[in-house]
């Protein structure tokens, strides 16, 4: 069986109030963000933290519908090149979004992930909730408030999320997660 979400980003500048989630059905979904960050970081934390509440069931499929190439590209062609290179792109700059990805690359360990891109905004049912979940988030921080966390995954133990702390940078090169 496959279980199959979408994952999305949003920040209200670049880097701005930003929001991410992820959204397998009404019933299971999950967003958050931060006051300032990046769109990319975004995305990446929407995948970080949908493989971290699915890694119960890690024995099924994951399909991750995804309208960042960047997040698919990232994860799917150029990480294994960047590894090999100590995080490094090939022209030798720092690979950005590296804790985000280090971590993605640890909840990839043993699970059978596919990523799926699909055109944003043009009505896809799973990737406008997961947009709209995403840019209520980044909202929330714009106006001084806490987003929306939703519910979760169904039959789950709370848990608290990845947090992505960029507070101490203006630049989103190197966040911090805890």
């Amino acid at each position: 069986m496959t279980l199959t979400a979408a994952a999305d980003g949003s920040a209200l500048g670049n880097p701005g109030p930003a929001g991410w989630a992820w959204v397998i059905d009404d019933a299971q979904w999950r967003a958050g963000g931060w006051p300032k960050a990046t769109n990319n970081q975004g995305e990446l934390m929407a995948v970080l933290d949908l493989l971290i509440a699915t890694a119960d069931r890690a024995q099924e499929e994951l399909l991750i519908l995804c309208d960042s190439q960047y997040v698919i590209n990232s994860v799917t062609q150029w990480m294994p090149g960047w590894k090999r290179r100590g995080w490094r792109k090939a022209d030798g700059k720092p690979v950005l979004n590296r804790d985000l990805l280090e971590r993605i690359d640890t909840a990839l360990e043993g699970r059978k992930v596919r990523f799926e891109w699909v055109k944003g905004h043009v009505g896809h049912p799973l990737n406008e909730a997961a947009d709209d979940r995403a840019r209520a988030a980044a909202t929330a921080f714009k106006a001084g408030r806490a987003p929306d966390a939703g519910p979760g995954l169904a039959d789950a133990a709370p848990r608290t999320s990845p947090q992505l702390d960029v507070s101490s940078s203006t630049s989103a090169a190197e966040p911090t997660l805890f």
